[in-house]
Order: C-alpha cells, then sequence, then structure tokens
C-alpha cells in the first residue's frame, strides 16, 4: 500500500471560471498567483492545462510554461491535445527531463506524433490508456492498450520509469463499474510493466456532483488508489485534508478503507462519524451501494 502520493495541482486549467479567462487573455499575475498558492499548498508538479489550443496553441503554450516556470520551482505537467503546442511548450522547457508531457494516448495518430518528441527530450510522460476505439471497457482492455503503448515507447528508448500510465477515472454518476477497473488495472500494472508509474485525474470521479459532495468522492478514492501504489495523481490541493491523505498523514483512514475493499465485515456502529462517511463513501465507489447524492444520509 503506498504512504504518499505526488500531488500534480490541477487549477491552471483553462475551463476554470476563475483562471480561464487569465489564460485566454494572457494575464500573468493570476497565474503566478495561483502557481505559488499551489506549492505552497503542497503539490509537487504544476499540471497546466490548456485545452485543445486550435487557435493559438503553440503561443500560448511557449507563454504558460514559460510563465510558471520562470515564477516556482517545481515541474509542470503540459495537458494539451493540440500535439504543436506540446512541441512548442516542451522546447522551452528549463527542466525538460522533469517536464511531464501530459498524454500520449494509445492512438495511432498521436503516438506517431508525440512519441518521437518525448524520446528526443528525455521527459516523463503521461501513458493514457484510450485507444482508436475509445474508452476500454475493462481492466483487461485497458492492460492490453498498456502493453501496446509501453512497448512503443519502450522500442524508442523511453524505460518504464519515465512512463506515468493512466487508466482513466471515469464519473461515479455513469456507475462504479468502471472505477473497479480501474483499480483493478492497477493491481496488473507492475506485472506488465515493473517500474511504470501511475497517475489519475482524480477529481474525474466526482465530476458533475454538488460542489459541496464533490470532495468526500475525491478523497476516498484517493484512498483506494493507495491501495494499488498510486503513484500520483492530478488533483485539486485547495483540499486540504485530501492533501494530508496524499502526504500520508491519515493512516489510518487509509487502512480501513483497505480493510472495506479486502471484504472486511465492518459494523457501522463500531466506527466513528468520520469513518462511517468514509465507510460510505468506499461502498458507493465499489458499486455496493447504488450511487445518489444523498448517500451520506443513508
Amino acid at each position: 500500500m503506498k504512504e504518499k502520493v505526488v500531488c500534480v495541482g490541477e487549477s491552471i486549467n483553462v475551463m476554470s471560471k476563475t483562471i480561464g479567462p487569465a489564460i485566454k487573455a494572457r494575464d500573468p499575475e493570476p497565474i503566478k498567483r495561483m502557481a505559488r498558492e499551489q506549492k505552497e499548498l503542497g503539490a509537487d508538479y504544476l499540471d497546466l492545462n490548456i485545452g485543445p489550443a486550435k487557435k493559438d496553441g503553440k503561443d500560448l503554450a511557449v507563454w504558460i510554461v514559460s510563465l510558471v516556470e520562470s515564477e516556482v520551482d517545481i515541474p509542470v505537467s503540459l495537458d494539451t491535445t493540440n500535439e504543436e503546442a506540446m512541441a512548442a511548450g516542451l522546447k522551452v522547457s528549463k527542466n525538460p527531463q522533469r517536464f511531464l508531457m501530459n498524454s500520449i494516448s494509445a492512438q495511432k495518430e498521436r503516438m506517431e506524433k508525440l512519441i518521437p518528441l518525448a524520446a528526443e527530450a528525455g521527459c516523463e510522460v503521461v501513458a493514457l490508456l484510450w485507444g482508436d476505439e475509445g474508452l476500454p471497457r475493462d481492466a483487461n482492455e485497458r492492460a492490453s492498450l498498456a502493453v501496446d503503448l509501453i512497448m512503443k515507447l519502450n522500442e524508442a528508448g523511453i524505460p518504464n520509469e519515465k512512463i506515468w500510465v493512466d487508466p482513466i477515472i471515469t464519473p461515479i454518476t455513469l456507475g462504479a463499474e468502471q472505477i473497479v477497473e480501474a483499480l483493478n488495472f492497477l493491481s496488473m500494472l507492475q506485472d506488465l510493466a515493473p517500474g511504470a508509474k501511475s497517475i489519475v485525474g482524480l477529481s474525474n470521479v466526482s465530476n458533475g456532483i454538488n460542489p459541496k459532495l464533490r470532495p468526500y468522492l475525491n478523497r476516498v478514492l484517493l484512498m483506494m488508489l493507495m491501495k494499488y501504489d498510486l503513484y500520483a495523481a492530478i488533483l485539486n490541493v485547495y483540499d486540504r485534508e485530501l492533501v494530508e491523505i496524499a502526504k500520508g498523514l491519515h493512516p489510518d483512514w487509509v487502512n480501513l478503507v483497505g480493510r472495506i475493499m479486502d471484504g472486511e465485515e465492518i459494523d457501522p456502529k463500531d466506527l466513528t462519524p468520520k469513518e462511517v462517511e468514509i465507510y460510505k463513501t468506499t461502498q458507493v465507489l465499489l458499486g455496493k451501494t447504488i450511487f445518489s447524492e444523498f448517500w451520506l444520509e443513508l
């Protein structure tokens, strides 16, 4: 079981209502401030999500990578589907060896464009398990995509230690089945690719949920993933309790989640109110209880 998880701050995102306008207007101050805040709150990396950036992707990538790297001394993860923007951002990075390319999917066209670029720069890469047919259906399909993608990365000279595999976390509103399959895949990862790392977009699990309820799902899912030695998570570092879990400050909670996942019979009457909250949320994420926004009240 993983004791600590690398925190990749998620908040510099073009879709954000607060930071998105600053990215579009090339207003540096809100972004610099958020970069400093996230580092102070415990971020080990900063994810810079500029989305498709179809209009001026290259210029935007150069601007935001240069801006953030000049403000804080932690590595950046450039998150974009624009291959030209990715190349431009990587080219100007002060620290290309620790630059995290987010991401190379298992789609043929994306592999062909980005793998040579990553190999030449020697950067870290997120291997996203999304294929030409879209989201894999189960753990075995994830494993098949992972083997194919990691093999191509290895053939280009990128070692397993620089590959961060993302099994894709889907919203709980779509059901728990895909979450469970992602967990099952993570239990296989070291057998498939010894030394490879793992990463998830943690907040995906609570997309579309009442904002007040999102932290409960994010925190418990992180603890569930730690059972399978999750290496890193793209997450909200403004959630103090979530960061504390990632930094290993609540081992008793993580142990409780592990016991529930192992099928141990636990009577909620024997638990504290906080432990009951964790118990109920774990049951929902495992699909043992049907999800509704009233799961904590049942």
